[in-house]
């Protein structure tokens, strides 16, 4: 545990449960570190990202391992004072830190909040009993469970983790031969398989109606990347698509909760019959999403979501105008990793400068490691963020930047 000097116990303690190295959220814009005893928890990959003036920082291996972050909570409570409030913002520490604030009695959202945006099958029965469109769903805890459903649904099916981001364990099952390959239990879920293209919302719910948001068409899938490659996303300018999932966003977030939110929503999108669009539910998080999507909306919109989300977990309430209309729209690409992590960075292309071409990037120098950290999205081959007027022009500046862009790694072999 380190500190930048001892506390004064007089300030409110607040403790912050972070685990980025980049800075997709801006904590000392947010609460002031000089009048606050801001604690931080974090990881040795993480702790890169913790202000200089953070009055002390703690490290654990897991950020999202309950025992482990409370034991660091109450070391910092006994030279701090009990603190005054708990922050958690990445999606897998979100129910560590509202286990945490009911523990030590802090404001903002509790663990009941969280369980129908982090429990996909609890979060799928919420939606199909609001009577609104998704695929259909069923417990996946044994092999029986998931042919009955292929039976009625057919092959291929997805079968994939209750609780997980950043697709991790997300399966496509092409047929009996090959599930009778993956070990099953009740932490997971089967759906019926969808080839429509997959949409991403994201934007702040007040409590009774989303107040900022936009829509984002992917380009390839969070599953393909999962396996290499590249995976990238665009706002939408098509305003009868627009409105039709604006419309969908509405319903879905309001059958979830009446609670207010910044949110990362999923839906599959196709055309109609009757000439206008088919929305789906696929997942939601009760977070900002990942990716550039925080930096876009700070740099693009003139809005930032994770202030949004960090004043609700002291229980503020964010200041949220109603949106102007932007001028530019925005879009961002990842390029996998390109070895096994952690790796030795032995080529890398700087792509700033490019036309058309990424407004912002974060590409590593060769001779840098990428680490093998938890932050899936950020620690990657190369993150580039874009911006243009339309959605064909941002696109065709991505495609660019997919083509010319280089990077090389050898894996670094544990000692």
């Amino acid at each position: 545990m380190s500190a930048r000097a001892p506390g004064d116990s007089m300030k409110p303690h607040i403790t912050i449960i972070h685990r980025w190295r980049e800075r997709y959220a801006e904590y000392a814009e947010y609460l002031d570190h000089s009048t606050h005893n801001v604690t931080y928890i974090t990881t040795d990959v993480g702790v890169q990202g913790v202000p200089e003036d953070a009055a002390a920082t703690a490290l654990v291996v897991n950020t999202d391992d309950l025992d482990e972050v409370r034991a660091k909570v109450v070391e910092l409570a006994a030279r701090f004072g009990q603190p005054a409030g708990i922050v958690a913002l990445k999606e897998d520490d979100l129910e560590v830190g509202a286990a945490l604030r009911e523990e030590f009695g802090c404001p903002g959202p509790r663990v009941s909040a969280f369980v129908p945006f982090r429990d996909k099958l609890v979060m799928c029965g919420v939606i199909r009993d609001a009577g609104l469109p998704l695929p259909a769903f069923g417990p996946a805890g044994t092999a029986a469970e998931v042919r009955e459903f292929a039976g009625e649904h057919g092959w291929p099916v997805i079968v994939k983790p209750r609780s997980e981001s950043s697709s991790a364990g997300v399966v496509i099952v092409r047929d009996a031969e090959h599930l009778a390959t993956l070990e099953l239990d009740d932490s997971r879920m089967v759906q019926k398989f969808v080839d429509h293209t997959v949409f991403h919302v994201d934007g702040y719910f007040d409590g009774v109606s989303v107040r900022r948001w936009s829509s984002s068409e992917y380009l390839n899938t969070c599953l393909s990347f999962r396996g290499g490659g590249v995976l990238g996303s665009v706002e939408d300018d098509d305003p009868e698509r627009l409105k039709a999932v604006g419309n969908a966003t509405a319903q879905f977030i309001s059958a979830l909760t009446d609670e207010p939110t910044a949110f990362h929503l999923e839906v599959f999108v196709a055309p109609a019959a009757d000439g206008g669009f088919e929305v789906q539910f696929l997942e939601v998080g009760a977070r900002v999403g990942g990716a550039e999507i925080p930096f876009l909306w700070r740099e693009v919109h003139g809005y930032d979501l994770m202030r949004a989300a960090f004043e609700l977990q002291l229980g503020l309430v964010p200041q949220v105008a109603d949106p102007l209309e932007d001028k530019d729209l925005a879009g961002w690409m990842l390029v996998a990793a390109p070895a096994k992590r952690p790796c030795l960075i032995t080529e890398s292309t700087p792509m700033l400068g490019l036309t058309p071409g990424p407004y912002a990037e974060r590409v590593l120098e060769v001779g840098e490691i990428l680490p093998n950290a938890a932050a899936f999205y950020e620690h990657v081959g190369g993150r580039f963020r874009f911006r243009g007027s339309t959605s064909a022009e941002i696109i065709e500046a991505i495609e660019n930047t997919a083509r010319n862009f280089r990077v090389s790694a050898t894996p670094i072999e544990p000692d």
